[in-house]
């Protein structure tokens, strides 16, 4: 079967360019969202690359192609000769390199055996690698007929017509898992500016959007991980001289080594000489404490993990409201490599009285619903001050801070945007939220409500209406 299909793509080659310039417009919408995926400089492998036009558009440091027909890559050699490109099978290539993301444009529904070659991929992987997934719509397969049968569309040959649950089960039975997945394209044809309000606003709405021709699919190899990591805690406080202690003494140990940072933020109740006493009061422990210079706790997140020393970084609010004996969790279930970036639930456990207002809670579970349609994958609770991730993913997330740019002075939705951008794997951890025993709540219902719903907005813009 695989000589018989690279001998029908070899029949096509010399025409495949002519296919891409009449359909500019749909290739450029293609294009468009790899760049979204994909930051440029990565290195990345495309298993059936066609003549190279998609691999080139990524811009990568390290580009290698794999394709079956030999009149594709004899193109794509001619195209781009500063990439890479084989003829064969990715179980024929003699490749050794890992790559950050690995492209399969298109490719599964050629495929004799999907398991098997999801299986082979493992070896160009690392923990961090993110393979891509785009395939049609079954929804389209009549139209995308009529297309070849006018010569709008490039031939195909018969097709495995798989579904997102087909493709689930594939990569289950591979040893690897999905981590978002994103829909686009109801007119994959130009009607200036018709296409231009359908493709970037209306085939992004919830129902419309099961109507598009690409879907894509984020997933990653799960791999044994690493149980026993250094953690730095860090405590934004302002106004909690009463928490502080408890912070400390009541979070168990976990770890290899355990870094408190206390970043204080012109608090008027003696939070920061509370600090110090802390600080003498417990010799044995490893605490740092920093005055913030800017304002809000988005400041204080930002400073304490650039100061921190720790190879995974926690947040622990100082309210203590998430109680501090529920950290080591977070620290198993990031380790454990079950999630990459853990993201504290409130909202399925009971909550002590007075934890939280009725308008809050249902402020919650708006903003919830809506992040789970914006970001691709479930969030419950978007606000709970409780998050960890890997510093280096951090300091990867921090370095393309300027995507999103400095627009959250809660800092949830910095850390949140930026992980799902690096395509990390979000876990929620249900927690139980209890009552404040000292100080009161900094939260402004009505004012920071219209920040949070700016900032929807914001985010929409940047990462759904692309």
């Amino acid at each position: 079967m695989t000589q018989d299909l690279a001998r029908y793509y070899d029949s096509l080659a010399l025409r495949r360019d002519g296919w891409r310039h009449r359909n500019y417009y749909y290739y450029s919408l293609l294009e468009k969202q790899y760049r979204y995926f994909i930051p440029e400089g990565k290195r990345v492998l495309e298993i059936g690359c066609g003549t190279g036009d998609l691999l080139a558009a990524l811009k990568p440091s390290w580009g290698v192609g794999v394709d079956i027909s030999d009149g594709m890559i004899e193109q794509a050699r001619g195209k781009y000769p500063s990439l890479h490109f084989y003829k064969g099978t990715i179980q024929e290539v003699a490749l050794t390199e890992k790559f950050d993301y690995i492209v399969l444009s298109g490719l599964l529904s050629d495929l004799e055996d999907i398991q098997t070659f999801l299986a082979s991929l493992k070896k160009f992987c690392t923990p961090d690698t993110r393979i891509i997934i785009e395939y049609y719509s079954y929804l389209w397969q009549s139209l995308l007929k009529v297309a070849e049968h006018i010569g709008f569309k490039m031939p195909q040959r018969e097709a495995n017509w798989l579904t997102f649950n087909d493709i689930n089960n594939f990569l289950r039975l591979a040893g690897l898992e999905i981590i978002k997945s994103e829909r686009t394209t109801l007119l994959p044809f130009n009607i200036w500016p018709i296409s231009y309000l359908v493709n970037r606003y209306i085939a992004k709405l919830p129902g419309i959007n099961g109507l598009t021709l690409n879907h894509f699919i984020i997933a990653r190899v799960l791999f044994e991980p690493a149980l026993d990591h250094s953690v730095t805690i860090l405590v934004p406080c302002r106004n909690e001289r009463g928490n502080i202690e408890q912070a400390v003494s009541r979070t168990p140990a976990f770890g290899s080594h355990q870094e408190f940072i206390f970043v204080e933020g012109h608090s008027q109740d003696g939070t920061y000489q509370e600090v110090e006493r802390v600080i003498q009061a417990y010799p044995h422990k490893d605490i740092k404490l920093f005055k913030q210079e800017g304002r809000g706790k988005g400041d204080a997140v930002r400073l304490g993990f650039a100061r921190a020393k720790g190879e995974v970084l926690m947040i622990l609010d100082a309210d203590l409201t998430v109680a501090p004996e529920e950290m080591p969790k977070f620290y198993e279930a990031l380790c454990s490599g079950k999630g990459e970036f853990i993201n504290g639930c409130r909202l399925v456990y009971p909550m002590e009285d007075e934890a939280m207002r009725f308008l809050n809670r249902v402020a919650n579970k708006f903003f919830g619903l809506f992040f789970s349609w914006l970001l691709g994958q479930r969030f419950k609770d978007t606000l709970c001050g409780t998050k960890v991730m890997f510093k280096y993913h951090y300091e990867e997330l921090a370095a393309n801070r300027h995507y999103f740019g400095d627009f959250d002075p809660f800092g949830d939705f910095d850390l949140i945007f930026g992980a799902v951008k690096l395509n990390l794997k979000v876990i929620e951890l249900p927690i139980r939220y209890k009552s404040r025993i000292y100080g009161t709540t900094q939260i402004q219902r009505f004012r920071h409500g219209l920040l949070l719903l700016q900032m929807c907005w914001f985010a929409m813009k940047k990462i759904k209406f692309i």
